[in-house]
């Protein structure tokens, strides 16, 4: 449906990321884990679907997008002093930074820019970005060549690794395996000339994502090594499926897909029960209170009852 020249986009209820597959194994250079958040976070606001549920193009997205520290704190769970410090540090790395993309049907490798302007607003705690021409056809909805998930679902990792690992498995959830080179593991964690030896690089990256992604999610991730003669050239990492329910909305004929993914783990403090013995201030140590008088009642009652009761039969 459109208003004047204006299409009426839907905003989900839900924040979500939509990426094309190649912007999900592209190299974010020196991104560091808030600046990608900061990233996601603003793609999570270009939605792209209209009311009817149809897919839009690059051309009809919104690209100017702001995000503000306490939205950014929210979902994020950060301090919200700091996530004015993040988003304006991210601001800066979003306007300098491009990103590389793998063109392997052309042979070819090419460096996308971000944005076309980005501002930071002091006094509102806020940052205005406008997404560039180059990189909207990879954050447009197309059905299958993109990768969505929700994005509280990254909220809660601690490290740029695990996240760039999430999206990763999210191309592959429904069907519980995905294999991937060591080289691409190094590309898309971005650590260029750091943790040069395999054995440094595995405990840094992906041993340490496998490890978080479990403790968040009951996903049951686990690698195996493949392996070249001694040196081992590959991953395969291995997970509880997503399941697919295929939905047709009555009115508009249109099928969507719901996901069933692996549960959240919810994290509880452990407390132990005490059973704490609640002291009236009238009753001194070594007294009975009332109730416990009460719980006392009854078995004196029944000793009374049966000396009444012997005394009775004598006579």
């Amino acid at each position: 449906m459109q208003t004047g020249n204006t299409l009426q986009v839907l905003s989900s209820k839900t924040p979500k990321i939509y990426k094309n597959k190649k912007l999900n194994t592209a190299n974010f250079g020196d991104f560091t884990h808030n600046d990608y958040q900061v990233f996601l976070h603003l793609v999570s606001k270009i939605g792209g679907v209209d009311k009817d549920g149809k897919y839009l193009q690059s051309e009809q997205l919104q690209r100017e997008h702001i995000l503000t520290a306490k939205e950014f704190s929210e979902v994020f769970n950060a301090d919200i002093h700091n996530s004015y410090r993040m988003i304006h540090k991210a601001c800066k790395k979003l306007m300098k930074t491009s990103i590389i993309i793998e063109k392997l049907e052309l042979n070819e490798t090419w460096e996308v820019n971000v944005c076309s302007t980005a501002q930071y607003n002091q006094s509102e705690g806020r940052i205005t970005i406008e997404f560039t021409d180059r990189i909207m056809p990879y954050l447009a909805q197309v059905t299958q060549k993109f990768v969505l998930y929700n994005l509280k679902e990254i909220a809660n990792f601690g490290s740029l690794y695990t996240t760039r690992l999430y999206e990763l498995i999210q191309e592959f959830k429904e069907t519980g395996y995905m294999t991937k080179s060591v080289e691409q593991l190094r590309t898309v964690f971005a650590v260029g000339e750091k943790l040069k030896l395999y054995g440094h690089f595995k405990a840094k990256t992906f041993a340490h994502a496998c490890k978080e992604i479990n403790d968040n999610y009951d996903m049951g991730l686990r690698f195996e090594e493949i392996k070249k003669g001694r040196r081992v050239v590959a991953i395969t990492f291995f997970f509880k499926r997503t399941m697919v329910h295929k939905v047709t909305n009555q009115k508009t004929g249109i099928e969507k897909n719901f996901y069933q993914k692996p549960k959240a783990k919810i994290k509880k403090k452990e407390i132990k029960k005490k059973e704490i013995k609640k002291i009236s201030p009238d009753v001194l140590e070594g007294q009975f209170t009332f109730s416990e008088l009460k719980t006392e009642a009854k078995p004196i009652k029944n000793i009374l009852s049966s000396l009444l009761a012997k005394l009775t039969s004598k006579k």
